[in-house]
Parts: C-alpha cells; structure tokens; sequence
C-alpha cells in the first residue's frame, strides 16, 4: 500500500499566491520567513484557559448566542476528522424542557502557535454557532471578529504545508524544542 500524499493546504488559492510559497519550501527558508512574523507563541495552554479565551471572545463579539458547555484542545482532531476545530450543538429533551449543549474543540496543533493562529481557528469555531455553511455571512461574521481572518487562515494554511512539506514545528511551549528557541541559544 503506498502512503498518501500529504494534503494541500493551498489547494484553491491563486497561482501568484502560492508560487512563493512553493520557492520558499524548495529553499527551505519558508520557517524563517513566517518566524519573523510571528516570533512567539501564545499562553493558553489547558482546557481551562483556551476555555477562558474563547468566553472572552465570545463575550466581545456574540453575547447572544447561548453558553458553551464545553471548550477543550483535542488531540484527535486531525487524525479522525482531518479537522483543525469543530463545533457542536446538541438538543436534548429532559422532561418538558429542551437543553441544548455546544462544545468546541481545536486540534492540539494549536497549543504551539502564535497567538494569531489560534484566535482565527477559535473566531471560526465561534462563527459557526450562528452561522452552519460557509457562506458570505460566516466569513462576514469571521472578519468582524477578526478584520485579519483571512490573511491568518491563508497564513495558516501556509504553516501546515511547511509542516507537510517535513518542515519543523516552528514555535514550542518548551524551551529548547522547535527552530525559534534553537536558533536564540
């Protein structure tokens, strides 16, 4: 059995787009290039405060959507669902009321990223809690909560091709792993 290519992650993009990026992969310079933008990465490191970030978000931007019951890293996102986030709704029926329950989960990918990447990824999640499609309203919805979403999703997507391509995790939670760190000692 042969092994499947990796995704691409710029698949739809334009050619004067993606072009670039393909030359800075081939030279191997892609990492350095989206290292001096975003030299860091983020703080939200448990379940408990990706939790307390996304409440904070939703907060400033959707007050009248209902609570979430659950907001949590999963680890098996990418693997199963080839997901880097998802959303629930859940509607239940105890007794003669209806409960429902939303859940929102970010692949643990995202507990090593600038803090860019992951309010995009969260901003997406919580778009999806009013609007389902992908259509002119969420990504509406997505650029008013972040007016950059979708240069850091196009962003994004370039780091996973660097990942894809063997490149290697560029930011790290733990010093002395991952390129930022080993080109500072």
């Amino acid at each position: 059995m042969r092994p499947r290519p990796p995704p691409n992650y710029l698949a739809g993009y334009p050619p004067d787009l993606v072009a670039p990026v393909l030359r800075l992969i081939e030279q191997d310079q892609l990492g350095a290039v989206l290292l001096k933008k975003y030299p860091l990465a983020h703080e939200v490191r448990t379940d408990k405060a990706l939790y307390d970030y996304v409440q904070g978000l939703k907060g400033e931007f959707m007050r009248n959507v209902g609570p979430l019951s659950k907001v949590a890293f999963d680890g098996k996102l990418r693997v199963i669902r080839q997901a880097l986030g998802t959303h629930t709704s859940i509607s239940r029926v105890q007794g003669t009321k209806l409960k429902s329950k939303r859940e929102i989960h970010v692949a643990t990918v995202f507990k090593e990223m600038p803090p860019e990447f992951l309010r995009m990824i969260v901003v997406h999640e919580l778009a999806h809690l009013k609007e389902s499609a992908h259509d002119k309203a969420f990504y509406q919805l997505c650029c008013h909560m972040e007016p950059d979403y979708h240069q850091l999703e196009f962003e994004l997507r370039v780091y996973l091709s660097h990942l894809a391509a063997g490149g290697r995790v560029l930011w790290s939670a733990t010093p002395g792993v991952g390129a930022f760190f080993d080109e500072v000692e």
